[in-house]
């Protein structure tokens, strides 16, 4: 287990962290940093109560209190529904790693908000990367890789778990940069180290051990 969850999650932190620094120490006066913050100035600019709303719903959706409540209740509903462990671990391990790496780059690499108006209240110095949107892939995607693995037959399903899966966390992401809290490299970033966190966590505990059990049940019959 070594070998398959601490070190590639170790490496990931690594990254993000030399990631934030270089944004924070190095690139703060490029082309690319400036694009960033065009980008919120921009969605700044164009903001409507309609949206304003629309986007505090999305944002909520990948608040703390709902991300960690959402998975301790599927991390008994999976352990009901398909009577192991393996699936529930998962979960618990994709949200719980991303949380970690997250809160270990904001204390290294502390990147300013964008410098909009903020919706939201928050820490000033916590815009990288964003936990929000990490946090919503690694649950939200997280959830659709189960339920894919276990309703392969009927692709129809298979696309509305993907849509799903990923159409919420980039709503979420785009909520947190209309809402001027997060810059598109935080977002960016936050996507990618959910995604990882994901593909860590399934590699070790949940893609092997539902191959193994379906080709069993070829096998068998």
């Amino acid at each position: 287990m070594t070998r398959l969850i601490l070190m590639p999650l170790v490496a990931m932190a690594v990254l993000t962290i030399a990631v934030g620094l270089l944004i924070t120490k190095v690139l703060q006066t490029t082309t690319l940093i400036a694009n960033d913050r065009g980008v919120n100035e921009k969605l700044a600019g164009d903001r409507t109560a309609y949206w304003s709303s629309i986007t505090d719903t999305l944002s909520g959706l990948s608040d703390t209190p709902v991300i960690i409540a959402g998975t301790a209740v599927l991390v008994v509903v999976f352990r009901l529904v398909f009577k192991r462990w393996n699936e529930s671990i998962f979960l618990a391990l994709a949200v719980f790693s991303q949380s970690a790496i997250f809160l270990l780059a904001t204390v290294f690499a502390q990147r300013k908000r964008p410098a909009v108006q903020h919706l939201d209240p928050a820490p000033p110095t916590s815009s990288f990367p964003s936990g929000h949107t990490s946090a919503a892939v690694a649950f939200y995607a997280g959830i659709a890789l189960v339920l894919i693995l276990h309703t392969h037959r009927f692709k129809i399903l298979n696309v509305v778990w993907v849509l799903v899966g990923l159409g919420i966390p980039v709503g979420i992401a785009y909520s947190r940069m209309y809402r001027g809290m997060h810059h598109l490299s935080d977002v960016s970033w936050g996507f990618l180290l959910g995604l990882v966190c994901i593909a860590v966590a399934a590699n070790a505990l949940l893609l092997k051990p539902v191959i193994s059990e379906r080709k069993g049940s070829l096998l068998r019959t």
